[in-house]
């Protein structure tokens, strides 16, 4: 689709948002959010004309780009037949997604309890737990993220966690591996595995391993910078949880359907949980949709035993028919496949070529669709390239680097000290390769602020 400028129509767009719509995440009178007039595929495009490549995709969910035709027509279809019913009673297609949903998930994670979004099938799935178990404390990670309903920001190990933390919502935070920003002096993806390991297990010690009734980690971490867990991490988390009694949630909300080059980043290490989130790509976000697979023993709890929760759009007929054609889509098309080649062949490749190049990058790391540029001051001594949770002029120089890939056509997913590589999983070869050039643009501003 060619964007057609109308500046006319933008600037009341624009007065309309500034007026009435209250932003997340944002302090409302110091944003500009860009008037958007369309979308197509793996770019955007503002009232001006001026189009980008989406280098996010949207929050990390477009996995098929946007406007795809084939889920297009589905929402139609699914609107003319039957727009909305409650979720009490079977209908086709909360069935069919249900039914596409668990022939991918891992092991027998059969049951599948639909939630509006990513934030809510955290919130279930801790509840599932805690009934499961009887135990009222749940373990996450520092360097996290699982959403912004309170117990979801609660879990979540990140600065937008503060403003809502009272303490008092059965959390215990630890860390993860991230051998970069080791917090366990390992000097080996090994060592690094081996202490975190170590340290998840004392701190279960001292909290008293009958309280816990659940871990709860990213497959793969994603605002949080995208770390990938060094070999054999999730499975001793499995085995962990497996000694004390605990119920293992993996959240795939950002990591599933196709991002990491899986269906489910677990399938990259082989490990399955007993609860397992998902939302965003399960239909490339067109209709808000996510949920919680559950395993056969936690079903089983709820066997003769009523779940106490659900939500009033729960398997929302437009959202599941979404699901059901983006499910059918990424299969006829191999998005999948094209995703963990991509990464392997292109995205990889390419960055690590930047990084060379760049002082501004510290390290390159990723999967599939899903990568991350941690960038710094200085190489040796891995100092930021601004500090922890930095705002106003401190924030500086991030805000220059996004501001040089706007320039250049690309839209990019800044967050603290990192740019993340997020296109869309069916991206061209040829996009790509558009967007990494921008990329290398702009990181040439970075590289001012280095010394």
């Amino acid at each position: 689709m060619t964007p057609h400028p109308n500046p006319e129509v933008g600037a009341a767009v624009k007065a309309a948002d500034r007026a009435h719509v209250f932003h997340s995440w944002s302090a409302q009178e110091l944003i500009d959010p860009l008037a958007v007039a369309g979308a197509e595929g793996s770019y955007f495009w503002d009232y001006d004309g001026k189009r980008y490549l989406d280098f996010t995709s949207g929050l990390v969910y477009t996995n098929i780009g946007y406007q795809h035709p084939k889920v297009v027509a589905a929402i139609q279809e699914q609107a003319a037949h039957l727009t909305t019913f409650a979720p009490a009673f079977a209908i086709e297609a909360r069935s069919e997604a249900a039914r596409l949903i668990a022939e991918r998930t891992p092991g027998d994670l059969d049951k599948i309890f639909f939630t509006n979004g990513g934030a809510d099938a955290v919130e279930h799935a801790v509840r599932m737990a805690r009934l499961h178990t009887g135990r009222p404390k749940v373990l996450s990670a520092y360097r996290s993220y699982h959403g912004g309903t309170q117990q979801a920001v609660n879990l979540t190990g990140d600065p937008r966690r503060w403003a809502s933390d009272s303490a008092a919502a059965g959390v215990v935070h630890f860390w993860a591996p991230f051998l970069y920003r080791s917090r366990f002096y390992a000097e080996t993806e090994e060592q690094e595995c081996a202490r975190a390991l170590e340290h998840l297990e004392t701190t279960i010690a001292f909290e008293g391993p009958g309280t816990v009734a659940a871990i709860v980690l990213e497959t793969i971490p994603g605002t949080a910078g995208i770390m990938v867990p060094p070999p054999g991490y999730l499975a001793g988390v499995r085995e962990i949880c497996d000694r004390y009694g605990i119920v293992f949630v993996l959240d795939e909300v950002m990591a599933g359907f196709g991002r990491t080059g899986e269906w489910f980043a677990a399938g990259l290490s082989g490990v399955v949980p007993d609860l397992m989130t998902f939302a965003k790509g399960v239909n490339s976000g067109y209709v808000p949709l996510g949920g919680v697979a559950v395993s056969g023993a936690i079903a089983e709890t709820f066997a003769r035993r009523p779940y106490p929760g659900g939500l009033t759009y729960s398997g929302h007929p437009l959202a599941c028919a979404a699901a059901v054609a983006t499910i059918r889509v990424m299969a006829e098309e191999d998005v999948v496949g094209q995703a963990r080649r991509l990464g392997e062949n292109v995205v990889g490749p390419a960055l690590r070529e930047l990084a060379e190049r760049h002082p501004s990058v510290g390290e390159v790391r990723g999967v599939g669709m899903f990568w991350a540029l941690e960038l710094v001051k200085d190489r040796e001594t891995r100092e930021p390239l601004v500090p922890y949770n930095a705002t106003g002029e401190a924030n500086a120089p991030m805000a220059a680097f996004g501001a040089a890939a706007k320039r250049h056509g690309l839209w990019p997913f800044i967050n603290m000290n990192r740019t993340h590589v997020v296109p869309p999983c069916n991206v061209s070869e040829a996009e790509l390769k558009e967007g990494l050039a921008a990329l290398d643009a702009a990181l040439g501003v970075a590289d001012e602020y280095t010394r």
